[in-house]
């Protein structure tokens, strides 16, 4: 493979990555929140989320296996680890390898969900919280592309969906919301019969 086939699937598997980890995000948000969307209920909303996740966890793995192998990046091993030493722009993949740190422990929580306390789990994969907007960063500053107006409007619409799901949820009750409110309104109180 030349190298501007490997530079070019590297950003194409990247910015791939980001769109399918704005969904993910965005289906998490709403598994989260109870609701169902248009056409799916509750249940396929979560299998959705997980497999949009795989995907785009797939995506980074070749992404950055990509960036390693293709010698224009001057990416080495210790640089998909520790973030802020790589010999190109090393800002911006630094914000690359700290979203891959962070995106590993959201797959070892999301892998050990079930010996986790729910609670743990739910705190853990908080992470993605974080994930996202240093992945987000990241895609803003590195390659090539950065201020193509096509790449401007991927971005974007990137952001105005995983927006748009953290406003939903906290603005609109979901359902298990409302069904946990209601259930703790008819529950008696302790000591009273």
């Amino acid at each position: 493979m030349s190298d501007e086939a490997l530079w070019a699937l590297g950003r194409g598997t990247g910015l791939t990555a980001l769109m399918l980890l704005s969904l993910s995000i965005a289906l998490g948000v709403a598994a989260r929140s109870g609701r169902s969307l248009p056409g799916l209920p509750r249940f396929a909303v979560s299998s959705l989320h997980r497999s949009v996740a795989l995907g785009a966890t797939l995506l980074v793995v070749l992404h950055v296996t990509t960036m390693v192998v293709d010698p224009y990046a001057q990416i080495d091993l210790v640089d998909v680890v520790l973030p802020f030493r790589a010999g190109y722009a090393p800002l911006w993949v630094g914000l690359g390898t700290l979203a891959l740190d962070l995106l590993i422990v959201v797959v070892v929580t999301g892998l050990l969900r079930h010996r986790l306390s729910p609670n743990v789990f739910r705190v853990l994969h908080l992470v993605t919280y974080l994930l996202w907007p240093v992945a987000f960063v990241h895609a803003l500053g590195s390659g090539t592309d950065t201020g193509h107006a096509w790449m401007i409007a991927v971005c974007a619409a990137c952001a105005v969906l995983v927006v748009a799901a953290v406003v939903a949820r906290l603005t609109l009750p979901g359902e298990f919301a409302a069904a946990r409110t209601t259930a703790r309104a008819n529950r008696p109180l302790a000591g009273v019969r």
